[in-house]
């Protein structure tokens, strides 16, 4: 009888044994897992760093170019010293508006060099302290006119922003950045093109502007997907 409870008692501290190593095992896996958890949110948070060189400056801008010709943009804007100038040179038929780092948030666009007696004409304005819906009325008149040329009809309009202006360096994507598209119609409707002016949705193309010199159809891809 007495083997019989000792054997009882042994079986009961075995078990409790067991069940204290298998909740040890748990908590210290549990455990490892939040510290690979936090060392990889940490990583990311990381891989973000300042635009704070001309060179960062150059390469996020050029993400609002086409991948493939991305070389060979030329890219003006604001340099880091807050000065206007060529920050690089270009061989194709792309130019690239830099984002001003003077400015909050990342805004870069890219268009065709037609495009650039428009686009000029625009900063040449607002230099001059006129305001939008002056710089607007100006251009209207100029383009009716002919005096200034906005390029073939569907010239495009790239454009890269977002609230942010950290980048990852491995990528140069900008963090929280995302794309939209301007294709330039100059006195487009809504009758001559088929387009609604208000989007169905919000990735849906639809024109802007109808009517005037500026009259272009807006694309605004979803968001991309957070990797």
């Amino acid at each position: 009888m007495n083997h019989l409870i000792a054997a009882i008692v042994l079986t009961g501290i075995m078990m409790s044994c067991n069940s204290s190593d298998k909740t040890k095992t748990t908590t210290e896996t549990s455990s490892e897992a939040e510290v690979v958890a936090d060392t990889t949110s940490a990583a990311l948070e990381k891989q973000f760093v300042p635009i704070d060189t001309d060179d960062a400056l150059i390469a996020t801008s050029l993400m609002a170019a086409p991948q493939e010709s991305r070389a060979g943009c030329k890219v003006i804007g604001y340099n880091k010293a807050g000065e206007f100038v060529t920050l690089k040179e270009g061989d194709n038929e792309f130019i690239v508006l830099a984002d001003d780092p003077n400015r909050p948030g990342f805004h870069a666009a890219c268009y065709h060099k037609d495009l650039e007696p428009f686009m000029a004409r625009g900063r040449e304005l607002k230099a001059q302290g006129k305001t939008a819906t002056e710089i607007f009325e100006i251009r209207e008149e100029e383009v009716k006119s002919g005096k200034l040329a906005m390029g073939q009809s569907g010239t495009t309009l790239h454009i890269y922003s977002g609230s942010n202006n950290m980048y990852d360096p491995q990528t140069f994507k900008v963090e929280g950045a995302q794309y939209r598209y301007v294709v330039y119609l100059p006195f487009a409707t809504s009758e001559s093109t088929g387009l609604p002016e208000i989007p169905l949705g919000s990735n849906h193309p639809w024109i802007m502007n109808p009517g005037t010199h500026k009259a272009h159809i807006m694309i605004t891809p979803l968001p991309e997907e957070t990797e």
